[in-house]
C-alpha cells in the first residue's frame, strides 16, 4: 500500500506521518511513505487543509492527527 502525507512538513505532518508507519507496520502492512509538500499537489487529493492522509490516492484524513488506533482501523 501506498500511504501519502500531504503537508507543509510541520511538526504535526511529522506527527501523522510516524504514527501512519507505526500503524502500518503494526498491521503487517507491506507499505511505502510518500511525503507530499508541493502544495500545488493537494489539489489534486481535493486538500484544502493539512494534513492529510492518503492510502493508494484515496483521502482518509484531513486537518488532524489520529493516533495509531484510529489509523489501523483507516489503513484496512
Amino acid at each position: 500500500m501506498k500511504i501519502q502525507i500531504l503537508g507543509s512538513g510541520c511538526p504535526k505532518c511529522s506527527k501523522l506521518a510516524e504514527n501512519a508507519a507505526a500503524a502500518a507496520a503494526a498491521l503487517g502492512c507491506d507499505f511505502e511513505l510518500e511525503k507530499i509538500t508541493d502544495v500545488s499537489r493537494f489539489a489534486d487529493f481535493g486538500v484544502m487543509m493539512t494534513p492529510a492522509l492518503a492510502v493508494d490516492g484515496d483521502v482518509r484524513v484531513v486537518g488532524r492527527v489520529p493516533g495509531v488506533e484510529e489509523l489501523k482501523g483507516l489503513l484496512r
